[in-house]
């Protein structure tokens, strides 16, 4: 298994099935921060909920689809980083994120999405990576301007959360664009 330092004595790892207990422990710690800006799905309530979410996953995986990816700082998954889509066809992806509160801060999503940019561009090839936002979500903003991504438009009252619409925001950077842009926030690649 891979393990990549993101420093700050962390490092991303795939997430994956048999890390439910610990996955459903990092949930029960984030749930709250993190329920309005991510899919419902995800923010599971129990430990089969958690380990349901590992398994679509590594289903995808296996379709060489999404994948998931923790965030572990000082041993303890504190969140992570995926892509929620991914297609070597049309040579685009979605990545996303998330992170618990105590982890915030560090520059952690930053490094570990410039890790899966690296993989997805220089790796397998790929075109286009896109990210999706809520428009309030000023953290997940600046993620995007850190990733050297364009606004590139917004979604109105796309996104449904207790019975409000919120827009959301479409960020997008090219395979050039980020080749051009240097080592500002890429992290290493990923080899598998």
């Amino acid at each position: 298994m891979f393990s990549l330092p993101l420093g700050d004595g962390a490092r991303l790892a795939a997430l994956e099935v048999w890390h439910a207990e610990e996955f459903a422990g990092h949930l029960d710690r984030a749930r709250d921060h993190i329920r309005p800006w991510v899919g419902p799905a995800f923010v599971t309530d129990d430990m089969e909920g958690a380990r349901a979410t590992l398994a679509r996953y590594a289903e995808r995986q296996a379709g060489d689809g999404a994948r998931l990816y923790g965030i572990w700082r000082e041993d303890v998954l504190v969140g992570g980083v995926m892509f929620t889509d991914f297609s070597a066809a049309a040579g685009s992806c979605e990545i996303g994120c998330w992170l618990e509160p105590s982890a915030q801060g560090h520059g952690l999503v930053t490094r570990a999405c410039g890790a899966l940019l690296d993989w997805a561009f220089t790796v397998r090839g790929l075109h286009r990576a896109e990210w999706h936002c809520r428009a309030d979500n000023h953290r997940s903003t600046a993620v995007a301007k850190r990733l050297g991504m364009t606004l590139e438009g917004v979604r109105r009252a796309a996104w449904p959360y207790e019975g409000v619409r919120y827009d959301t925001q479409l960020w997008a950077v090219l395979a050039g664009e980020w080749r051009t842009r240097g080592d500002e926030a890429s992290g290493a690649a990923l080899t598998r």
